[in-house]
């Protein structure tokens, strides 16, 4: 995974500065022109929780925020099998912190940014954060994201060999049962398709026709709307996993992160409700 990220090039004018968050390292990308200085966008690569780094995901989120104008950290997550649940959720929480306290900007106007098993642990963050009593982000935006680690969604087999970024489910299984350790797979953190989504911020999906997580997606927007969560999700034909990672050599992924640095600025402009 990470040979093959080295192959996508950084954003022209986005600097990347190392930044270490406790057990964690993180980068912060930021657009050296046209910056917003009062929002951020916390990024949580994906990689099935056993696999993932900045340098698979640096190219990636500085196209994002080239696109948005909006800095972002991305977190260098703890993974699986080494540091199963909840290691990896507090420290995205740590991130979410750091941005309040080093940034001093306000949570409603940090979005929540993730793809594929980043997707779902951003949406467990808000969760726990929820269920905490603390404030939570501004807005989650997910991109195919992983939300049920049970793979019980119809998709997983109904789409199996039509996605081309999975040729089996072997190691997603094995990956989450790493992750989440001692826990139950059923566990509303671990898999955020069984939690109750009432009370979380503004959520956008951008998720593939094609891909075996589509259910997740399908899943997560009927929850959210059934919670009253406002939310939006973008079914793109044709579109694999995580396509969006291949934004300097494939149109269609350019175009979609064009939308999603429209969504982000969007959900900075709308106003959070109380």
């Amino acid at each position: 995974m990470a040979k093959n990220a080295q192959r996508f090039q950084v954003a022209e004018g986005v600097s990347c500065h190392s930044v270490q968050l406790g057990a964690s390292r993180a980068d912060f990308l930021l657009p050296k022109l046209s910056a917003i200085s009062d929002a951020a966008v916390l990024y949580l690569h994906g990689g099935a929780y056993t696999a993932g780094s900045l340098d698979t995901h640096r190219a990636l989120v500085s196209h994002i925020v080239s696109a948005s104008g909006v800095p972002a950290l991305v977190i260098d997550y703890r993974l699986a099998p080494e540091c199963p649940f909840p290691a990896a959720l507090e420290d995205a929480e740590e991130g979410f912190d750091w941005i309040q306290n080093t940034l001093k900007i306000r949570p409603d106007r940090i979005i929540f940014v993730g793809d594929s098993a980043g997707g779902g642990l951003a949406v467990a963050t808000a969760l726990r954060l929820r269920d905490q009593g603390h404030a939570v982000p501004g807005a989650l935006v997910c991109l195919s994201p992983w939300l049920d680690l049970s793979l019980s969604g119809e998709s997983v087999k109904a789409l199996q060999g039509q996605d081309p970024f999975f040729h089996s489910t072997e190691r997603l299984r094995e990956s989450a049962i790493a992750y989440a350790g001692n826990y139950s797979l059923a566990e509303p953190c671990v898999s955020p398709l069984f939690a109750s989504l009432k009370g979380l911020p503004r959520i956008h999906i951008q998720v593939g026709a094609d891909e075996i997580l589509l259910s997740d997606s399908l899943a997560l927007a009927e929850l959210a709307k059934n919670a009253g969560v406002k939310v939006d999700i973008d079914v793109w034909p044709g579109m694999w996993h995580v396509w969006q990672l291949f934004c300097d050599w494939i149109p269609e992924s350019r175009l979609a992160v064009r939308q999603l640095g429209e969504v982000i600025g969007d959900c900075l402009a709308s106003p959070v409700p109380d």
